[in-house]
């Protein structure tokens, strides 16, 4: 299936890319979050009479995320769990609970831009954590962890 990026999408191309993927990916995730059209001619004449104003939403939303990054960097985030005495957490701490975290702190930021690589935090301490705010703004925070015994 041949699509049109309307955004930039990671490991797969730039705004106003022709790029062919396969169909499920392209039916069930590209166009229906809209980040990508059919490539039909008349899609493409559509496109590239509306390229100007896609481009600065672009730039807009890149800008916003950066200017979030920013504020966002190098800040820590304290969140408390119950935990027994030798340090491990009797949940976990998951991408939901970081975003709440933050939005407590006041940064606005969904729970799909948190990136755990190691799966969910399992004990009390200090975790670097990644947060992935636009396809090319990832900013690192830390996670405290701070253990509440029962």
């Amino acid at each position: 299936m041949q699509v049109i990026l309307l955004e930039k999408v990671a490991n797969l191309g730039n705004l106003g890319d022709v790029v062919k993927v396969r169909d499920g990916y392209g039916r069930n995730y590209l166009i229906p979050q809209r980040k990508a059209r059919t490539a039909t001619p008349q899609a493409m004449a559509e496109f590239e009479a509306r390229r100007a104003e896609l481009e600065k939403a672009a730039a807009e939303k890149l800008a916003a995320a950066q200017a979030s990054a920013a504020k966002l960097d190098g800040l820590t985030v304290q969140l408390v769990q119950k935990a027994g005495v030798d340090g491990r957490l009797f949940g976990s701490v998951t991408t939901s609970d970081i975003a709440a975290g933050l939005a407590k702190a006041g940064f606005e930021v969904p729970k799909s831009a948190v990136r755990l690589p190691e799966g969910p935090l399992k004990t009390v301490g200090d975790h670097s954590v990644q947060l992935s705010l636009a396809t090319d703004v990832d900013v690192t925070i830390t996670v405290s962890v701070l253990g509440e015994h029962v």
